[in-house]
């Protein structure tokens, strides 16, 4: 019988980080300052592990090594994707990331293309979503010369929204916002600026002024989004984004919403509420905010029942 994959989460401590992860989602934190819960990864800085059934205690990347059919025999080595809910207590730094070509080349890993999903924003919240510079010279000049209130595009938030941010987008979530990110599974970062911030021990963190330059899109366009929700009597399914690296969904659930797969495996987190996720006659599973699965290949249909809002993502089209 195959059956769902519930997956323990690993919590990240940034100097941006606060006590959300907490207080919304009742996760057990051993600082003040965790910025980010990885919910479901492969990632070696850190990898999540699988709290029931069959293969109960086993990490995700030795699964996805040892048993690809539950993945539907994938090409790729590692698994493509990420998912992570991050508590922006403080602004974080001003960043870019590279694209496949260039992460390979220069890190030995991924590029870094991801989205984002509002989970929560204070009045007046923003990100940093893009640039004004209108050529590789210019970006290089405002930087060097600290013009970053020139440079730098601020976007107001709230609950609710999506921003797809492919690789090569310079972006910074603001202070007072938490999102759920859908990510490929890279963890390189190219800082462009850091308010000048120290640590505790007074060190201003490593900026990366010439990879940024490298990776940068210039002029930055925003990508064009054809967001589309389903109907299911009070249930939908809105579909954020498809994409080469993966395609993001919202399962709102009021009552009962019946799914179809359409890829090897997918990924859910449920971010409000409570349910039940049931698979076929004899298998339910109790759902509730802040629990991350992965529905496995060879499930092709489920339903979900309940007040519940869930965010799923499935590989892109590069990885099917």
């Amino acid at each position: 019988m195959v059956e769902p994959l519930f997956l323990k989460p690993v919590f990240q401590e940034k100097i941006w980080g606060g006590e959300k992860l907490s207080t919304e989602f009742g996760y057990e934190l051993t600082s003040k300052t965790i910025g980010e819960c990885w919910a479901i990864s492969a990632h070696p800085h850190g990898v999540c592990t699988v709290e029931n059934g069959e293969f109960k205690g086993e990490k995700l990347d030795d699964l996805w090594e040892k048993h690809p059919e539950l993945f539907g025999n994938p090409k790729e080595d590692v698994f493509p994707l990420l998912t992570k809910i991050l508590d922006a207590e403080e602004d974080l730094s001003v960043q870019v990331h590279p694209d496949d070509f260039y992460g390979l080349s220069h890190e030995g890993e991924l590029g870094k293309t991801e989205c984002w999903y509002i989970i929560s924003a204070e009045p007046g919240a923003e990100i940093i979503y893009g640039h004004h510079a209108k050529s590789k010279e210019e970006l290089k000049k405002m930087i060097d010369s600290g013009e970053w209130n020139q440079l730098l595009r601020r976007i107001p938030v709230k609950k609710g929204d999506f921003f797809y941010v492919p690789s090569g987008t310079i972006h910074a979530i603001g202070s007072g916002i938490m999102i759920l990110e859908t990510q490929q599974s890279s963890d390189t970062t190219y800082r462009v600026y850091d308010y000048d911030r120290a640590d505790d021990n007074g060190n201003t963190r490593e900026l990366h002024i010439q990879q940024s330059l490298d990776v940068t899109t210039v002029p930055h366009v925003d990508p064009k989004l054809e967001i589309t929700q389903l109907n299911d009597n009070q249930s939908s399914v809105t579909t954020f984004i498809e994409s080469d690296y993966f395609d993001v969904f919202e399962w709102n659930v009021n009552g009962i919403l019946e799914i179809e797969s359409h890829a090897p495996y997918t990924l859910a987190s449920v971010i409000e509420g409570f349910g039940y996720l049931k698979i076929g006659a004899d298998q339910t599973y109790e759902l509730s905010k802040g629990m991350h699965f992965i529905i496995p290949n060879g499930i092709d249909t489920w339903v979900l029942e309940g007040d519940m809002d869930i965010i799923a993502s499935e590989p892109g089209k590069k990885d099917r």
